[in-house]
């Protein structure tokens, strides 16, 4: 087989691909011939060696990917073998071929193809987690989502807009045209226009049920003060700890001097009537029940035709570089993917 390894914290350069051989799955294990593999800022944060949950460099990251399974291990039926699936995959996915645990597998529908299914699990699961699990959208309720160009922001918008909210997307002026055809209602640069002032006028002065931010920092303060009473921001990322392509740890302390603290004590939360809570996919892999009942009901969404992932960009195992220059730069609208 052949894997990209981040070789040693860095600028997307150490990325290398290397050869090994085939895995052979152990009880419990499917082996897939991977098609493509998901590409997620997590991938960059591993490579610049800030990841908390890195088991350590060197190591192949990835945690999504869709391919065919060739082989089955111990205990598993061998009906399995030829199927085309999609997988959840805790790293290794940066593989042409990986094996994974069973309940972390999943049939592909037939018209669902394998760069579809990689761009499914990471982007889709935590979506919903924030929209729908934890930050409770309900029909007529108004979501503003920052990124809202990138593989989760129009994850949430599909399944917002499923829900029958309305949804302020935050991105660069040439993304918008787009993010309208997927369903966004208002878009805003907040580069070119005061953000908290336009939500201000959209809401009328009331502010949004619900923010999902991915920024940290200073960010959180001002999604904070764009909430409405009982409105609720949801935190699933630290993409100002990252300023440059490679480490720069005075960056990562000055993005957390500039997270609010005070904003978020009880007694504060307790007289705004608000709420404020945090997503990490990352840390969920062992809440196996949990995760396969979220994608039965993304699957369902999906053959209703609610939502359909957007791919950006696929570039060759060999391109790993290149991919990560490509998400770091901003250049994506949608997912980002591998292809051996």
């Amino acid at each position: 087989m052949r894997q990209v390894w981040i070789t040693k914290a860095g600028r997307p350069e150490v990325l290398q691909v290397k050869d090994a051989p085939d895995p052979a799955p152990v009880a419990g294990e499917v082996r897939i011939r991977v098609e493509a593999s998901g590409v997620n800022f997590a991938d960059i944060l591993a490579r610049l060696g800030i990841y908390p949950d890195l088991p350590g460099l060197p190591a192949v990251v990835g945690y999504e990917v869709a391919g065919r399974v060739d082989a089955v291990g111990p205990g598993v039926d061998a009906q399995w073998i030829g199927r085309d699936v999609f997988a959840a995959t805790h790293f290794g996915g940066y593989s042409d071929v990986i094996c994974a645990p069973q309940d972390q597998v999943f049939i592909r529908p037939a018209d669902m193809s394998a760069e579809e299914g990689a761009a499914l699990p990471v982007n889709y699961l935590t979506a919903w987690q924030l929209v729908v699990v934890m930050g409770a959208l309900k029909p007529g309720e108004t979501m503003l989502v920052h990124s809202a160009g990138g593989g989760v922001g129009i994850a949430a918008t599909q399944i917002a807009k499923h829900l029958g909210a309305r949804v302020i997307g935050v991105a660069s002026q040439w993304k918008h045209a787009e993010l309208e055809r997927l369903g966004a209602d208002w878009f805003i640069d907040a580069r070119a226009e005061p953000l908290e002032a336009r939500v201000k006028d959209i809401t009328k002065g009331r502010g949004v049920e619900l923010v999902l931010d991915p920024n940290a920092g200073s960010s959180f303060k001002r999604s904070f003060r764009m909430l409405a009473p009982t409105g609720r921001l949801g935190m699933f990322g630290v993409s100002s700890f990252v300023n440059a392509k490679e480490r720069d740890l005075l960056n990562v302390l000055r993005a957390l001097i500039a997270t609010p603290l005070f904003q978020f004590m009880p007694m504060t939360l307790i007289n705004a009537n608000k709420g404020v809570f945090g997503v990490n996919l990352g840390r969920m892999w062992g809440e196996t029940d949990r995760l396969r009942r979220w994608s039965t009901d993304l699957l369902a969404l999906w053959n209703a035709g609610a939502i359909r992932p957007r791919i950006d960009k696929a570039f060759a195992l060999e391109e790993a570089a290149l991919a990560h220059h490509y998400l770091q730069d901003r250049k994506n609208l949608g997912k980002v993917l591998l292809k051996p």
